[in-house]
């Protein structure tokens, strides 16, 4: 009989001894909590954890909660070489090395005798992590670095692929991915109090409240189900802190934030015809506000507020990759998704980013907006 995909999820589980959990370029609030939330009950179940995140930055937003681990930038310590020297008839007297430019050089010098090159044999070992699990990730791709680097660990290792995106390929040999759910903490909860529901503590169910009250703006999403309720009542009921969690998400603004928005705000333009906000924001414009991308967290929210009549909402910014990329939210009857198909589109039929393969902000706008327009235009038709 086949295994159902929870039963492959928790087999994986059972069999792995050192999991990574990665976060792909432009991970959120939800990711991270998802991610903390994960690593936290991986470490109950005695499995040594590692997070890693490009660039290793945790959202500003979740300074209120702790991560179990420290978040590295970059797969560390991934695989063992050894150099094998046979010793037999010349002992080994002295071993040194040094950097010439790139390359690493190794000095052995016997104590009497030779070496010749069939005495030298070089060995590669497994990977020192055995699982994979990927977090709000649509395609490896979206690794960027990471999957340039490492791609033989991604093709050689068993892979858990936790997202709610509709964009996602299911690349995983397990796909927790579930389009119904509001955020992947809620996949994560649900997934996990299949195997224990005592697992989950008052520490772990803050976590991954505070990942879907980040992706609901306090459960006020059209996308908010009866199932989302109960499974948020759950986490509160094991203590989670729900109004601490409202207080650090959507009251405190730093002043970073805050010199951001108004930069946003000033270059606010309107299209009344397709009822479409938008706004950009250049790296000089986060440089001089001293604030980064996950300033913008809730800053759709600030659009929709100056303008209510929109139901099509837009921030471009430039990436610090060099490409241009949008956070796109939509009113009912249109679909984020939808309208953002053309840029790679992820995230919800309410709010997707998009990546624009365009390193000029200007001409993304052009491109983006007349896409919008002749969209709308086609769907009125």
């Amino acid at each position: 009989m086949a295994y159902s995909t929870h039963e492959q999820f928790f087999t994986m589980l059972e069999r792995s001894t050192k999991p990574i959990i990665l976060l792909s370029h432009g991970a959120n609030a939800d990711d991270f909590a998802s991610a903390f939330g994960v690593c936290a009950l991986l470490q109950k179940l005695e499995k040594s954890v590692e997070i890693v995140s490009p660039g290793g930055n945790v959202p500003k937003s979740l300074s209120f909660i702790k991560s179990p681990v420290q978040i590295q930038g970059d797969i560390q310590n991934i695989r063992k070489l050894t150099l094998r020297v046979n010793a037999k008839n010349a002992k080994v007297d002295e071993l040194s090395y040094n950097m010439e430019g790139e390359e690493l050089h190794i000095h052995i010098l016997p104590k009497s005798g030779t070496w010749t090159s069939s005495d030298v044999h070089i060995d590669t070992h497994g990977y020192k992590h055995d699982l994979i699990i990927t977090i709000g990730a649509a395609d490896l791709e979206t690794f960027g670095q990471l999957f340039e680097l490492y791609g033989d660990f991604f093709h050689q290792t068993p892979i858990i692929n936790i997202d709610h995106n509709s964009a996602n390929e299911h690349f995983g040999q397990v796909n927790l991915v579930d389009m119904s759910a509001v955020s992947c903490s809620e996949i994560c909860y649900d997934t996990f109090m299949r195997i224990d529901e005592a697992l989950v503590d008052a520490e772990i169910a803050t976590l991954f409240l505070t990942g879907m009250i980040y992706k609901t703006h306090s459960f006020k999403t059209e996308n908010v189900t009866p199932r989302t309720l109960k499974l948020a009542g759950d986490l509160i009921t094991k203590g989670a802190r729900r109004d601490e969690i409202v207080q650090k998400l959507y009251k405190t603004r730093s002043v970073e934030t805050l010199r951001l928005w108004g930069r946003a705000l000033a270059r606010l333009k309107s299209d009344d015809q397709h009822h479409i906000v938008w706004t950009m924001l250049t790296q000089q414009d986060f440089i001089n506000a001293g604030a980064d991308s996950t300033a913008l967290e809730s800053i759709i929210d600030e659009l929709l507020m100056s303008a209510p009549e929109a139901q099509i909402a837009s921030v471009l910014y430039e990436h610090i990759d060099g490409y241009t990329t949008s956070i796109l939210h939509a009113r009912r009857p249109y679909d984020a998704l939808m309208l953002g198909a053309p840029f790679r589109a992820a995230g919800t039929r309410e709010e997707a980013k998009l990546q624009i393969r365009q390193s000029d902000i200007i001409k993304a706008e052009r491109d983006l907006i007349t896409h919008l327009q002749k969209t709308i235009k086609e769907l009125v038709v």
